[in-house]
């Protein structure tokens, strides 16, 4: 497994639309492993394809905690079949936006199908922070960031902030 590059906002990459992967296979199942574990390496708790630059419908997420053995899963080509109209707010942060939170009002439930790992087409009911996960990293999927969910205003000071940050880490002192 290969820890990769996270990609940050303003790359216009993460703003493309991901493709459906036609084939669940080996380099498929290499790809879920490399960001399972960047995303471990970040640390997050979930990770879509188009953060690490490859634009296929592909996520993987981990909410168990610290001290909890890992309960990884996979997600190919995502597909959310039923929300719910109740609304639930979490403090949603980001890989691809880093440092920077804040608050973000989604379905507090969903029913999602999907292929596994293995390839094999599930359906899963995902509630409170696995719904909020599911729809956050499957928003990567669509050029979505969740910083596009706030008033202008505060994308704009947010943005402000992560150029700023960017700068700072391409000077180099010798």
């Amino acid at each position: 497994m290969t820890v990769r590059k996270i990609l940050t906002e303003p790359d216009p990459f993460l703003r493309q639309k991901s493709v459906s992967v036609d084939e669940v296979n080996d380099e498929i199942r290499k790809l879920m492993d490399d960001m399972l574990e960047t995303m471990y390496d970040a640390p997050g708790i979930g990770l879509a394809a188009i953060q690490i630059g490859v634009p296929k419908r592909v996520i993987v997420i981990d909410l168990s905690k610290e001290n909890e053995k890992k309960n990884p899963m996979y997600f190919i080509n995502p597909e959310i079949l039923t929300k719910s109209n109740k609304d639930a707010a979490y403090e949603e942060g980001c890989l691809s936006v880093p440092n920077q939170f804040a608050e973000i009002n989604r379905p507090d439930n969903c029913k999602v199908k999907y292929l596994d790992y293995d390839g094999n087409e599930k359906i899963l009911e995902a509630k409170g922070l696995l719904a909020t996960c599911i729809q956050h990293e499957m928003d990567h999927l669509e050029g979505i960031l969740f910083i596009d969910y706030l008033s202008k205003l505060k994308r704009g000071m947010i943005l402000k902030k992560l150029s700023k940050q960017k700068k700072n880490l391409e000077r180099i002192v010798v």
